[in-house]
Parts: C-alpha cells; sequence; structure tokens
C-alpha cells in the first residue's frame, strides 16, 4: 500500500562522494578556465598600452604612499571581524573578534587560493567549531556580503552624484566623453540594482506572512524535500534575525561603511603614490568610484579572486572619468588589487597556522553538504 511516503532508495556512499567530487571537479576547472579567459581578454584589451610605462609606473611610485596604503587595508580587517562579530551577535552567536578576523582572513584567503569559491566552506567550517551551526554560519556571510553590496552602492553612488554635480565647469570637464557618460549610468544602474536586492531581503524578512508554513504545505511531501526545506528554513530564519533587528543593521552599516571607506583609501593612496596628477576632490570622487565599480565586477565568478576583473573594471573607469592615461591608470588597478591580495595572503597564512586548520579539509568538509543542502552548488542529494 502507497503510504505517500519518500521510497527513494538510498543512494549508495560511493556514488554521493563521485558526485560531489564531479561537481567540485567542475566548479573549479570552470573558475580556473575562466580565470585564464579573463586575463587573455585583458590582454587583448590592453594590448595597444605600452607595457614598459605601465612597469615604470609602478616602479616609480611614491614609496611612502604605498606603505600608507598597506597600513590603511590593513587596519580595515580588525573591523572586518568585529562587524562579522555583530552579524552574529545578532543570531546570537558571539564569538571574539580576533577569532572572527581569523576566520575571515581564512576565507578570503580560500578563495584567493582555491578555485570556485573555496572560502565560504572553510569559513562556515571554521565556525562549526565554534559550535556555530553551517545554516548559521552560511546566513552570516550572506548578511555580510548585501552590506558590502549597500556599502559599495552607497559609496559609488555618492562618487557619481558628486561627479554629475561638477557638470561641465567641474575638474573633470575634458573628459566627459561618451565613455565616461556610460561609466557613470553603469555605476548607477548597479548601485541601484544592489540597492534593491537588500530592500528586498529586509522587506521579506520582516513580513508578518507566515511563509515558512506556506512553503511546508506546497513544497514539502518527501523526507528528501523536508530536509531540503528545513536547512533552507533555519538559513533564511537566521538572516531575518538581523533584518529585524534595527540596532543590529545600524551598527553593522557603520562598521560596513569604516571597513570599505579603509578599502577606498588604500586605492586613492595608490593613485597618489603612481602621480596621477588628479587634484583632491576629483581623485577621491573617481577613486571611490573606481573601487566600487571593480567590486562589483568581481561579484561575477568569473574568474579566481576576481583577478582580471578588477583591473579592467578599474582601469576602464579611470581611463573614461580622467585625464589620466591607460598606462598608469592600470599600474593603479595592479598595485591596488596586489597589495590587497598580498596583506590577504599574508594575514590568511597566519592565521590558519594559528588556528591549526587545514584550507583543503575546510574545503572539502562533506558536513557543509549534508546540512546546507544546495547552498554550496552542490547536488541535492
Amino acid at each position: 500500500m502507497n503510504d505517500g511516503g519518500d521510497h527513494t532508495a538510498p543512494e549508495p556512499t560511493g556514488d554521493r562522494s563521485s558526485r560531489r567530487f564531479v561537481g567540485r571537479l567542475t566548479r573549479r576547472h570552470v573558475t580556473i578556465a575562466g580565470t585564464v579567459l579573463v586575463v587573455l581578454g585583458l590582454l587583448v584589451a590592453i594590448r595597444e598600452i605600452d607595457g614598459g610605462a605601465v612597469l615604470a609606473d609602478v616602479t616609480d611610485a611614491d614609496r611612502r604612499y604605498l606603505v600608507a596604503a598597506a597600513v590603511a587595508y590593513a587596519l580595515s580587517w580588525p573591523l572586518r571581524g568585529r562587524r562579522y562579530g555583530d552579524v552574529l551577535s545578532a543570531m546570537d552567536h558571539r564569538l571574539g573578534t580576533a577569532f572572527l578576523t581569523a576566520a575571515v582572513f581564512v576565507s578570503q584567503t580560500a578563495n584567493l587560493a582555491i578555485p570556485a569559491r573555496a572560502g565560504d566552506a572553510a569559513r562556515a567550517y571554521v565556525l562549526k567549531e565554534r559550535d556555530v551551526p553551517y545554516t548559521a554560519g552560511f546566513a552570516s556571510l550572506t548578511v555580510e556580503r548585501l552590506f558590502d553590496l549597500a556599502t559599495i552602492a552607497a559609496l559609488a553612488g555618492l562618487a557619481t552624484a558628486w561627479l554629475a554635480v561638477q557638470g561641465d565647469a567641474g575638474p573633470l570637464a575634458s573628459a566627459a566623453t561618451d565613455g565616461a557618460r556610460t561609466a557613470l549610468l553603469a555605476a548607477g544602474v548597479v548601485s541601484t540594482t544592489a540597492v534593491g536586492v537588500g530592500a528586498v531581503v529586509v522587506t521579506a524578512a520582516r513580513s508578518n506572512r507566515d511563509l515558512a508554513a506556506e512553503l511546508r504545505t506546497h513544497v514539502g511531501g518527501s523526507s528528501r524535500r523536508d530536509r531540503a526545506l528545513e536547512a533552507g528554513l533555519r538559513f533564511a530564519g537566521d538572516v531575518a534575525v538581523v533584518a529585524r533587528r534595527p540596532r543590529a543593521l545600524v551598527t553593522i552599516g557603520a562598521a560596513s561603511l569604516a571597513v570599505w571607506a579603509l578599502d577606498v583609501l588604500t586605492a586613492i593612496l595608490v593613485l597618489a603614490a603612481l602621480d596621477s596628477g588628479l587634484a583632491l576632490g576629483p581623485l577621491v570622487a573617481v577613486g571611490t568610484l573606481a573601487v566600487s565599480v571593480g567590486n562589483l565586477a568581481k561579484v561575477l565568478p568569473l574568474s579566481q579572486g576576481g583577478v582580471g576583473l578588477y583591473e579592467a573594471a578599474f582601469t576602464a573607469l579611470i581611463v573614461a572619468l580622467t585625464p589620466v592615461g591607460a598606462s598608469t591608470a592600470l599600474a593603479a588597478a595592479i598595485v591596488d588589487h596586489a597589495l590587497k591580495n598580498a596583506i590577504t595572503l599574508v594575514g590568511g597564512a597566519a592565521s590558519v597556522a594559528s588556528l591549526g586548520v587545514s584550507l583543503t579539509a575546510a574545503t572539502d568538509e562533506p558536513g557543509a553538504d549534508r546540512e546546507t543542502g544546495s547552498f554550496l552548488g552542490q547536488p541535492k542529494r
């Protein structure tokens, strides 16, 4: 007699392991291939730029400004750890700032060193060792990224508004080309989109509708779907907890602004080190917009660590909006991204050693797949 239950035969352990391996292998190959294609595309796009001029700009950079840029970016990391602590505290998981700074370092290093955005799994694994469930770990990452997107969008919007207000009388009038207008329009579109996504998430989280009950009614019915649904609901519930706490939103928002202000300051100091020739106002506005659009380009998982994507967006923005030459703009993009990645890798190596974790073990941890279902992009089992 059919009792309406799930009678699907359990999948052999070997088959599950093979599917997980193939899934990860495929995503890593896609990331590696994407990185190669993006870098090749960047090389083609800049084939008319004098490579010697780029190298000269890099080697002639003012070391004092570069040291200041490195210090500014290094200072952003404890703020990242503190902000992440505020996110987890809103979910009733309280951990120290030093530990969480190390956890963020580990995840960002994994994203740079291992294909397929492995940092999410690495951070969730590290948190799991401190009794934070995988669903809460991934939900906290989602909240962090929403705040990142919203902050980047806000900074891009402010920079765009400043440039627009300057008009023909502004210091960038000589660069008011079709390319500049296109860059400003693109920045406005991505900023509006990012803020819109965040607003939808917060509105849905604060809604009084019992979406969980509705989903259980319409989606449930088999043990496999029920497990996936419950994991998804726990994930959404953790995100909703933060969205329903105004004080947490303000605290995390302020910390996000500080984090990204230091990120922008790093790029501004790099541009100053390369003697861009821009006055302070245009330097701050264009540096802010370049960092914002460069990081929004990195959201697309097309290359390892956003290599190529960031440089292309940063360079195109600077060239479109300012009289700065393409070689200097590209040199600034390369130095800015390389400096930030170098600090991340050094901090990540120290954090891995201090926490005693293995990046490969953390990213291959099967427990994350079991608890979060498809959140890692793995096939549902």
